[in-house]
């Protein structure tokens, strides 16, 4: 991450306009504070990415929160084919004042060098096909799944420069890890998957408890305990005769990473 930050630190001079991935489900711990110093004093767009799997009245809080300090923040659901169309004209609205000045200058206008960055596993990849038009970018639901950096020419008005997914070199608040552990950007093997169940129980059973009832068919939603052995019950997860909870553990986490579980979102406003 050092070093992927490092590169990033080098080519941000050559770029115009930052295009910010943030998850709509949990949009501040996806906030990379390291990236955030070397870009604050860059034109920014803020997109908070896979809308369609967080809940939409805190979404819509969200870019409200963010409009305070960036130029324009839109949630989208990257896998949609109106996603493209709808940042570039973000990027071009930001982009305009730098086109005057170069024709002020006397000068043609230049594409808008575009960097592309966030976390990992926040849609970075299915961005960039997007704007391209085709498989630009390999894109896999893993972190980690890009690696080095890539210059895309997208057309005569855009280049677009893809960065790896990067982390903070350390996470102090165990809330944010925790939350990101949950959207699959930190490895699953990072945190117990016996705790990430239990948080992910506990935070579900305050704010979202039907989704658990409708999902799992569990009439009454009580401690952890209770609640994986009736995942364990419904979904027939035994291993020589008892329940096999490590399964159940698993199963719960995938299923709310894919977006079974409903629209939830881990950060309230």
């Amino acid at each position: 991450m050092k070093k992927a930050l490092n590169n990033v630190e080098e080519k941000i001079k050559l770029v115009d306009v930052i295009v910010e991935l943030l998850d709509s489900r949990a949009p501040l711990s996806s906030v990379n504070d390291d990236l955030a110093k070397l870009i604050q004093n860059k034109k920014r767009v803020i997109v908070l990415s896979k809308n369609d799997l967080a809940d939409k009245e805190q979404t819509k809080k969200w870019v409200e929160y963010f409009k305070k300090d960036n130029d324009i923040v839109i949630d989208l659901d990257l896998s949609q084919q109106n996603s493209g169309k709808a940042i570039q004209n973000a990027v071009v609205k930001v982009g305009k004042s730098i086109w005057d000045k170069q024709k002020a200058r006397g000068m043609k206008p230049q594409p808008i060098k575009t960097m592309i960055i966030g976390i990992p596993n926040v849609g970075k990849s299915s961005l960039i096909n997007r704007f391209a038009k085709r498989s630009a970018a390999g894109v896999e639901n893993k972190p980690g799944f890009t690696r080095g950096q890539q210059w895309i020419k997208v057309s005569n008005e855009f280049v677009l420069l893809d960065t790896p997914g990067i982390l903070p070199m350390n996470y102090e608040n165990k809330k944010k890890a925790m939350n990101l552990a949950l959207l699959g950007s930190i490895r699953e093997d990072i945190l117990p998957t016996e705790d990430m169940a239990r948080a992910l129980v506990d935070f579900l059973r305050s704010h979202y408890p039907s989704s658990l009832k409708v999902r799992f068919d569990i009439e009454t939603i009580g401690e952890f305990d209770d609640v994986i052995n009736g995942i364990c019950d419904r979904r027939k997860l035994l291993s020589n005769g008892t329940n096999d909870l490590e399964r159940a553990y698993k199963l719960l986490l995938t299923e709310f990473k894919n977006g079974l579980l409903g629209q939830i979102t881990l950060e309230w406003l």
